[in-house]
This record gives structure tokens, C-alpha cells and sequence, in this order.
């Protein structure tokens, strides 16, 4: 079932592939617990089907990437990109991508977070096995106050520009 407005998100272990050592993380894949990453802040978190592919990489991530700056204005702490990638691969995306010191691009490689919040997407038959939705959500403290999702492979409430609005 998908997690609703005013749920809490689920205990989950994401992966951050870290460029510079420090604040307690080594360089290369480090392993966040959702819960305690998520503690006392407010979260722009978007979710997408999968790294380096065409909307995602033209228009999802740059979008959060632009309105950093205007998210942060807003009071949002932290933006976090999820995907069911491993972190090598959601490290060298963001590479390619500019999201340094924007957005987090935190690696779900075995889509548990993404099912825990019923938001995978089987695209097996397609040959890309069990990815996410696409979405963004407000979060915080770790309770969802505002979730956006696409459907049907659209790319249409789930940017930036929305969380924005919503924001006031």
C-alpha cells in the first residue's frame, strides 16, 4: 500500500556514494539509516524509475538541481534524490548530473525503502526489473506532509516547481 500524507517513512537503509571524506563518512558507498537521517529535518525527497535514463537525467534531477537554492529559502534542509540504483551508479549520475552540495542522490539498490513505501514499479517484462515510481514528497521529521505522484510514465506533479508551490 502507498504511504499516505501524515504517515511516518519506514525504518530503511539507503546508500550515498561519498566524494570527500568527512562529517563521519569515508569516501565511496555509506549507509544512511532513513529514520535517523530524517530526524528534526524537512526533506524534499523525489524518487524516479532509474539513473541515466532520458527524463529522469533531461528534466527530473536538473529541476531540483535549479531550485536548490529557492527549496532551501523555503526552509527545506536537505533534497534527496532516490533511485533503485546501486551507489556507484547513483555517485557517478550525480557526477554527470552537478548535484554536488545540491542534491543527495541516495541509492535504494534493492528497492526495500521503495516497496516499504509502495511506490516500486515492476517493469520486469521491459527487462529493468523492479524500479520506482515516479514522486516527490514533502518530509518532516520523517512524517510525509505532501506526496506527488506521476503515473503512467508522465513527468507531470512530481518536480521541483510543485514541491515549490506547496511550499507556499
Amino acid at each position: 500500500m502507498t504511504i499516505q500524507i501524515g504517515e511516518r517513512l519506514p525504518e530503511a537503509i539507503l546508500q550515498e556514494f561519498i566524494e570527500v571524506e568527512g562529517n563521519g563518512c569515508s569516501i565511496g558507498p555509506n549507509s544512511f539509516h532513513v529514520e535517523e537521517a530524517v530526524r528534526g529535518k524537512k526533506l524534499a525527497i523525489f524518487g524516479l524509475p532509474g539513473a541515466f535514463t532520458p527524463t529522469c537525467s533531461a528534466k527530473h534531477v536538473p529541476g531540483y538541481v535549479e531550485q536548490h537554492d529557492a527549496l532551501k529559502a523555503k526552509g527545506v534542509d536537505e533534497i534527496w534524490c532516490i533511485s533503485v540504483n546501486d551507489p556507484f551508479v547513483m555517485g557517478a549520475w550525480g557526477r554527470d548530473q552537478h548535484t554536488a552540495g545540491k542534491v543527495r542522490m541516495m541509492g535504494d539498490g534493492s528497492a526495500d525503502f521503495t516497496k516499504k513505501v509502495g511506490l516500486e514499479l515492476d517493469l520486469t517484462a521491459r527487462g529493468m526489473g523492479v524500479r520506482s515510481q515516479r514522486y516527490s514528497m514533502l518530509v518532516d521529521d520523517g512524517v510525509v506532509k505532501q506526496l506527488n505522484l506521476d503515473v503512467g510514465g508522465k513527468f507531470e506533479v512530481s518536480g521541483a516547481d510543485t514541491l515549490l508551490k506547496q511550499l507556499g
